[in-house]
């Protein structure tokens, strides 16, 4: 099935990664303070109509700085906070952010592509049928993630090599997040 015939209604979720989907990934470093925090160019509209679709929306980021003691958690939730009264601002709605501090050595049921926060997500909202879950990301391991799951995926990227060589679990490629929101623009 295509992607972008799907019927999306409220009765979707939409997980979604944080760095390089939402926010500008910082190449070799990490977003600590609210200050390096820097939306993508058309993420808050997209969030917005996103929102008038699918009945939940949830973060699911994994956040190494923590556990390599560059951030703390405090530190993390002041980014989120400004991330979400921007969303919130402009009338888009976050339903809930999951983080997985631990370092990629540890792998921790929580850290993606393991799929920890996913069923820390339905547990809190048992509703969650991810079958009728779309997963968002911008690496591998979160399309591994969503796989591992039965949900559809969709890579943020323009890498051809990289999709190219996972096609087989990428359902849909697009620029950005926005790109993605203009499908449902009907």
């Amino acid at each position: 099935m295509n992607l972008k015939d799907l019927k999306v209604d409220k009765s979707w979720t939409l997980f979604l990664d944080r760095d390089g989907v939402i926010n500008v990934r910082l190449i070799d470093d990490y977003v600590k303070t609210p200050d390096d925090f820097k939306f993508i160019d058309g993420v808050p509209k997209a969030i917005r109509h996103l929102s008038a679709i699918f009945g939940r929306i949830i973060i699911v980021t994994n956040q190494q700085g923590i556990g390599k003691g560059l951030m703390t958690e405090s530190e993390l939730k002041k980014v989120h906070n400004k991330m979400l009264a921007r969303i919130i601002m402009l009338g888009g709605k976050i339903d809930r952010i999951y983080y997985s501090p631990f370092k990629k050595e540890e792998n921790d049921i929580t850290r993606k592509p393991q799929i920890g926060m996913a069923l820390q997500a339905r547990k809190e909202f048992p509703e969650i049928n991810f079958k009728k879950s779309i997963m968002i990301g911008d690496s591998i391991s979160d399309i591994i993630f969503g796989k591992k799951l039965n949900m559809k995926t969709v890579f943020v990227s323009n890498d051809l090599a990289l999709i190219n060589k996972n096609f087989k679990i990428i359902d849909l490629t697009v620029n950005s997040l926005y790109e993605f929101s203009e499908i449902f623009n009907k």
